[in-house]
């Protein structure tokens, strides 16, 4: 700051500006971002997503893995909202692609509930993202080519009504804006 007092905005601009908020995003209950390591030579790179003992993640504790899948998503393309009654996600984006990630707590007796978080996968960064049983997430491609998601679970899919747990809410449950990119 150079001392000055501020200027005097229009009405217009006053109405319309917010705060940028550079806070700390709302933790969820049992969401856990996991930094992983990528190993670069001359030839390209290679990355552990889980190292696995009878199905358990050494990064992930609780966490066994029974079944891995792999997504694609069209530019611009949003997946939302997903939901699980009993099923943990572990989601991996490749650092070439970019996904904007919402996550939203709807469970009745959690200490985040109603919490809601937005994050970004992949974009440079190798990251894994657990999203517990409860936790509404969904996907928006942010990126100019197909975005893809690779993704580990502890239950086996089944589409039996009586065994699935894919669950879903409306896209716009949060509202709409949620999947607006945010410009500073």
């Amino acid at each position: 700051m150079t001392g000055r007092d501020p200027i005097d905005l229009t009405d217009a601009a006053k109405r319309a500006m917010v705060l940028q908020d550079y806070g700390r995003p709302p933790e969820i209950e049992g969401v856990q971002l996991v930094d992983l390591k990528r190993f670069t030579d001359d030839g390209g790179s290679f990355m552990e997503l889980a190292r696995l003992d009878r199905g358990v993640a050494a990064a992930l504790p609780g966490f066994e893995c029974r079944q891995v899948n792999y997504s694609e998503l069209d530019p611009g393309v949003i997946k939302a909202f997903h939901i699980h009654r009993r099923q943990t996600d572990v989601w991996f984006v490749p650092p070439d692609d970019k996904m904007l990630v919402v996550l939203l707590d709807v469970r009745a007796q959690s200490k985040s509930r109603n919490a809601q978080r937005r994050l970004i996968l992949g974009d440079g960064h190798c990251r894994l993202l657990r999203i517990p049983p409860g936790v509404a997430h969904g996907v928006k491609n942010l990126a100019a080519s197909r975005g893809r998601i690779i993704y580990l679970v502890d239950h086996q899919f089944s589409p039996d009504p009586d065994q699935t747990e894919e669950g879903r809410l409306p896209w716009d449950f949060a509202g709409p804006d949620v999947w607006d990119v945010v410009r500073g």
